[in-house]
């Protein structure tokens, strides 16, 4: 089935026009990322087209959601009035399924106790006009990548690797459900426009070496906040031969780009074939030098991106990421050494494969190739091996070939077709569940705590076949005599296409209904307006140090079920995070409710990692009036403008060691203006105050959502 194409059509009718229209505006060729970016402007441009760093509004072709995120953000467009999605949406139930015993049994669990919840995002898909897909059908970006994204489009998606999309020659970008709502309802979308970042690759791939490989070099180049504000456009000959493109986009919000994007080639035809999509690819092919980059960028590349790195395929060899940190990039081959040096535990006691990021059918036959060549040369597994199937689509085809089978013989649990321990929903089973221990995963993010809520455990990042491999060998080294595996792109017999997991809507369906009493869902009500004064007298409700993301400001796992009720979930503001005067972590609540009027001073890149919009709401509930770091992560900066927190970075990061413990401050906002620093004044407990200044990247727009308390706020009064 070919979801939504007459969207489809009319945008590559259009493409071609679009595109050289900004070619002629600029008087120069164009990157990919530039083509498909001014493609997608809300207004055409006439004489110019915006720069990049400039904030400009856009037009994405669709929206897709995961059950977690997309619980505020149908309580949100419930709240705005509209009668039906004005772009196709839809809502995929993949966060709050927990691995514990297998998907058998697992499955029909989650389904229980989160009944209501399930309930009410598919009354509300079929009220409002979305695509419902449910529990076990599938994680989000691989729903995406079989059934809706296309070359060329440009969607948001409530969850930070919504760039897996990238992989099909698509502009995907991870939002908060505000922005979300914003493009369903037919608003612009604003968006920053990024830098571009050209990634040259040569070579071809060889060995053990894999398209996590790439990506996790690139992290390893960039760091998590190297890509902050950026496109990261890949070119060269080697992307021609290379495996895995959705692999490489999904991390690349490892590194804080706002998307990643190959060109189009023939790998993506024949993906799209495969997966019953021959119209589109046939669309695709006709607008082939609108989905790749002008050749003459590629000849000179200095002076079309803003920084430009290559890698060569043939030299690269598998990586170790971790612990703790995506970034934290390591050859398998000086693997040993650093455990050593570093006093990891050397012992692999589990390998996790799957995960939107690598569990893909060629994922699945990698890992399966391993397991299969070990056990004939008589290895037995040295560690516990778990795999999460990226689909209902792949796990049907995987078990039909034989994949699960070699699968299990090597002692894997099969678990349900969703993110289970990558989002932090895993009962894992363990002798302590504080023991420091190491496992490895195929995922894309390593937090402490992230997984499995022991902040002992170091996670560490592979491709399947790697953490396949280290199954046997139980250490952070390939077993001996086992070869490189292979597997094919697509499934060799087509794959299976199972039916029952895609609901679609329905006109004459009746309204979501919300209990009252319930404890997972409750009817959001709007915030308060700003009342144009300076803040003054803030309690300083946490001083933040080191690395503080999204997990550490709201905690995923069993606090997922929450997601939908925005007093429950509060309780865990910041509870992960630690006091910059204690070395502790812990709950914040009850000090924010204290307070009453509070703010949280931070370190670097503050709200690093996924988009969950809760991180900004939850110190907005509990009073929370401004946020002051050294930088803060994309995503997490424009959910607090959006939520009508204060985003504040200091003019000076040497201040940061100004703030002292009880401190109450002043945050001169009245004349808030873009461009213009804020004064914040320290007073601290001995009576004398100091002055610093605060930086803002607010424009007009983002400061009426400020002043109206909210984005949603100002959306309503428009109407």
């Amino acid at each position: 089935m070919v979801y939504d194409v007459e969207m489809m059509r009319g945008f590559y009718d259009g493409l071609g026009s679009r595109v050289e229209k900004v070619r002629n505006i600029l008087g120069r060729p164009l990157t990919l990322a530039e083509k498909l970016l001014y493609a997608h402007l809300y207004n055409a441009p006439e004489a110019e087209v915006p720069a990049r760093g400039a904030y400009a509004f856009f037009r994405p072709d669709r929206v897709a959601m995961q059950d977690a995120p997309a619980q505020m953000a149908v309580l949100k467009f419930m709240n705005a009035g509209r009668e039906e999605v004005a772009v196709p949406s839809s809502i995929h139930c993949d966060h709050l399924i927990c691995a514990s015993d297998g998907v058998e049994a697992d499955l029909p669990a989650a389904c229980e106790a989160n009944r209501e919840v399930y309930g009410f995002l598919r009354d509300a898909a079929a009220h409002y006009g979305m695509g419902f897909w449910k529990p076990g059908a599938g994680i989000i970006h691989q729903i995406v990548l079989e059934n809706y994204a296309f070359p060329g489009g440009m969607m948001v998606g409530t969850d930070s690797h919504t760039p897996n999309a990238g992989g099909l020659g698509m502009i995907a970008v991870g939002v908060g459900g505000a922005d979300a709502v914003d493009v369903m309802t037919g608003m612009e979308w604003e968006l920053k426009v990024p830098n571009i970042i050209g990634v040259k690759l040569t070579g071809a791939l060889k060995g053990w070496a894999s398209a996590k490989d790439v990506i996790l070099k690139l992290a390893g180049i960039l760091t998590v906040k190297g890509g902050t504000n950026s496109i990261i456009e890949y070119f060269g000959e080697g992307c021609a031969t290379l495996p895995g493109k959705a692999t490489i986009c999904n991390m690349g919000a490892e590194v804080g780009a706002t998307c990643s994007v190959f060109p189009f080639d023939g790998s993506m035809v024949e993906y799209l074939k495969a997966t019953g999509r021959a119209t589109v690819a046939a669309m695709a092919v006709r607008n082939i030098d609108n989905l790749q980059a002008d050749p003459e960028t590629s000849l000179e590349p200095e002076k079309y991106y803003d920084r430009v790195i290559e890698i060569d395929l043939s030299e690269l060899e598998p990586y170790v990421n971790g612990p703790f940190t995506p970034d934290a990039a390591c050859p398998l081959s000086e693997m040993a050494a650093r455990v050593g040096e570093n006093g990891f535990p050397p012992k692999v006691e589990v390998a996790l494969i799957g995960s939107c990021t690598n569990s893909s059918y060629q994922d699945l036959a990698k890992a399966a190739a391993v397991c299969r060549e070990a056990k004939a040369a008589g290895l037995e597994p040295k560690a516990s091996l778990i795999i999460n199937p990226g689909s209902d689509r792949i796990k049907a085809t995987a078990e039909r070939d034989g994949l699960l089978a070699t699968l299990r013989e090597a002692g894997a649990m099969i678990m349900t077709n969703a993110c289970g321990p990558c989002i932090g929903q895993w009962k894992r089973k363990t002798d302590d569940p504080l023991r420091k221990n190491s496992i490895v995963t195929s995922f894309n993010r390593n937090f402490a705590k992230r997984a499995d809520g022991n902040p002992n455990t170091h996670a560490f990042i592979v491709s399947p076949e790697v953490a396949a491999a280290l199954t046997f060998s139980g250490a952070f080294a390939l077993p001996e005599g086992i070869a490189a595996p292979s597997a094919p792109a697509l499934p060799p017999k087509g794959f299976e296409e199972p039916e029952g997991g895609y609901i679609a809507p329905s006109k004459n369906s009746p309204e979501p209904s919300i209990d009252p009493a319930s404890n997972r869902i409750q009817k959001l009500e709007p915030f308060k307006p700003w009342d144009g004064n300076d803040f003054k007298g803030l309690g300083l409700l946490i001083k933040t140090k080191g690395k503080c993301t999204t997990d550490h400001i709201s905690m995923a796992g069993p606090w997922l079920k929450f997601r939908g009720h925005l007093e429950n979930i509060s309780e865990n503001l910041l509870m992960g995070a630690v006091d910059a005067y204690s070395g502790e972590t812990g709950p914040v609540a009850v000090r924010a409710r204290e307070l009453g009027a509070s703010m949280v001073v931070a370190e670097g890149n503050y709200g690093e990692g996924s988009s969950r919009e809760h991180a900004a709401m939850e110190p907005r509930f509990l009073g929370v009036k401004a946020i002051l770091a050294k930088s803060f992560a994309r995503i997490h900066e424009t959910n607090l403008k959006k939520q009508g927190v204060l985003a504040l970075t200091f003019a000076d990061p040497d201040d940061y060691d100004k703030v002292l413990k009880g401190d109450l401050i002043d945050v001169k906002c009245s004349a808030i203006e873009p461009g213009k620093p804020v004064e914040v004044v320290l007073n601290h407990l001995d009576g004398s105050s100091e002055t610093i200044l605060a930086n803002h990247t607010y424009n007009l727009q983002q400061i009426g959502w400020f002043k109206a308390g909210s984005a949603l706020n100002s959306l309503c009064r428009k109407q």
